[in-house]
């Protein structure tokens, strides 16, 4: 059975005090707003509604934890740099963020979702930066594929890779289409050899779109990226 397929609702969370105690190993998915996060969750589950999906974005707000077949846990956590959202809102998702990127013991590993139409923007920057100096493995996500031309598509992958290759052997980068639903193979690949324990190989690829890349030295972040713009 695919990997996220039958991922039920268990909880939600708004604040760092409410998080419930580790009970599986966690894989995060983050993204700025109305990169496609909530659609490329419900491709990977073959759901329809299992994330919300909203024009507006901002709208998850909170914490989302799913439980996985298998018992592992895909947690949906609220999109950055959407300036609608007031600020306090902004401070409040933020400092959400950090606390459990940074201190959940059970996280794994994190799935960055990017618009291939526009990755690498100074936020994901920021937060891939500053997820990647914990050494857990990374898997970027450029979705909506299916708006670029094949040659496009594969010079944005390309770029990726080079403007990461610094970060090291656990950042992965594949391209995906929820519409299409191409890429779900090469996401399974990847995340379920986190669940196994198994490590990148220093240039394997996940399918053709995925790529490993070699670890010189992740640049320092101390916080996680700002919710503004």
């Amino acid at each position: 059975m695919p990997l996220f397929r039958n991922a039920q609702f268990e909880i939600s969370i708004a604040k760092p005090s409410g998080l419930p105690p580790p009970s599986g190993p966690e894989i995060a998915f983050a993204g700025r707003s109305n990169a496609g996060k909530s659609s490329a969750i419900n491709t990977l589950a073959g759901h329809v509604r299992l994330a919300f999906v909203s024009k507006t974005p901002g709208r998850t707000q909170l914490l989302n934890f799913f439980r996985l077949n298998n018992g592992a846990l895909l947690v949906d956590l609220p999109g950055y740099g959407y300036a609608a959202v007031p600020e306090k809102v902004r401070r409040e998702w933020g400092g959400l963020i950090e606390t459990y990127l940074k201190k959940r013991e059970s996280l794994i590993g994190l799935v960055l979702i990017m618009d291939s139409r526009h990755p690498l923007t100074a936020l994901d920057r920021q937060m891939i930066n500053w997820f990647a100096a914990s050494g857990r493995p990374m898997h970027v996500l450029l979705t909506k594929s299916d708006k670029l031309s094949r040659g496009a598509a594969a010079a944005v992958l390309q770029d990726v890779r080079r403007e990461l290759r610094p970060l090291g052997p656990q950042v992965t980068v594949q391209l995906f289409s929820s519409l299409k639903k191409s890429g779900v193979e090469e996401a399974e690949a990847v995340i379920g050899g986190w669940l196994q324990g198994e490590p990148e190989p220093a240039h394997a690829e996940a399918g053709d779109d995925a790529v490993s890349v070699r670890r010189e030295q992740a640049a320092e972040k101390t916080k996680a990226p700002d919710q503004g713009t």
